[in-house]
């Protein structure tokens, strides 16, 4: 049964879902844009027999606290700042990390500062490479370089037009498999007052990941965590080739793509349940419980 939980950092209220004994490995699933642990709603129940699975909502995503622009400083670095506490919190001390769009940026500076916690990586349209960025990145790249009300209108635009459902049908095999409550509630919670700006800026933020793809790189040639790669091959943010850079600097890699977009999970997710099983069962040890701490901490809010 997946439990929806809450939990108390930095004067924030992080809600996550958890299911699965604390007994069994764990995996930390970290949500992309424009949605939150919501992706993650079908993968939960088909591995909690197996995995512990944890996946919380960012500041400004989901469920969890949406402080204004004003209030809180929408940075990479200060979002996985903020799920770091959020791990600390909770008691994860070992973990498989899944990484989705967002949560690549924000996993990756996980693991580069905690390497010693990560048992695997498991990468799904999650970006840490050049290549993985093509021509829809322009409009971001030119608001980058300069931040004139221009620029960033046009990112705002951009926002606008495409929308939450864009990200779910763009590259889709059939959209008759997409539940369309997806992208309802992911736009439900984006048209709240002051997201956008929130969204903006992340965007803004999102170059300095760029700047770290070369660290991330090095953490994956001196560590080499066993990788599975399961990618949507049809999404337009993150392109293929993305998928295929990470086998330069990966020596246990398994790989998988799918003929999908963005959102892998509508259409392909109880293969790559499958696939995520085979792997973290092959390479994480399933006795795993004197790793593991306590329970949740008691002071955490819980609803």
């Amino acid at each position: 049964m997946t439990k929806y939980r809450t939990a108390s950092i930095d004067g924030l209220d992080i809600f996550y879902r958890e299911a699965g004994s604390r007994d069994h490995p764990t995996i930390l699933l970290l949500h992309g844009y424009p949605t939150s642990s919501h992706m993650f709603r079908n993968l939960i129940p088909a591995l909690a027999d197996q995995f512990h699975l944890v996946a919380p909502d960012y500041p400004g995503f989901g469920y969890s606290s949406m402080p204004a622009v004003d209030e809180f400083d929408y940075t990479f670095d200060h979002v996985t700042k903020v799920i770091a506490g959020f791990i600390d919190a909770i008691g994860l001390k070992r973990y498989s990390l899944y990484l989705m769009d967002y949560g690549a940026p924000i996993g990756y500076r996980l693991a580069t500062q905690h390497p010693e916690r990560v048992e695997a990586l498991i990468v799904q349209n999650g970006n840490a490479y050049e290549e993985g960025l093509g021509d829809f990145w322009q409009p971001m790249r030119d608001f980058w370089q300069n931040k004139t009300p221009e620029n960033t209108e046009r990112v705002r635009q951009a926002l606008a037009i495409k929308g939450a459902k864009w990200y779910y049908t763009t590259g889709a095999r059939n959209l008759e498999a997409l539940s369309p409550d997806t992208w309802t509630l992911n736009q439900a919670l984006l048209d709240r007052p002051g997201n956008l700006d929130i969204q903006l800026a992340l965007k803004y933020s999102y170059h300095s990941n760029l700047l770290l793809y070369p660290q991330w790189q090095a953490y994956f040639r001196q560590y080499q965590p066993p990788t599975l790669v399961v990618w949507g091959k049809n999404d337009q943010g993150f392109l293929v080739e993305g998928a295929h850079a990470y086998k330069r600097d990966l020596q246990n890699i398994e790989f998988h793509l799918f003929d999908t977009g963005h959102f892998a999970l509508e259409e392909d997710g109880e293969a790559i349940a499958a696939h995520i099983r085979c792997f973290l069962t092959t390479h994480v040890a399933e006795n795993t419980l004197s790793s593991k701490s306590t329970p949740a901490n008691q002071n955490l809010v819980t609803a």
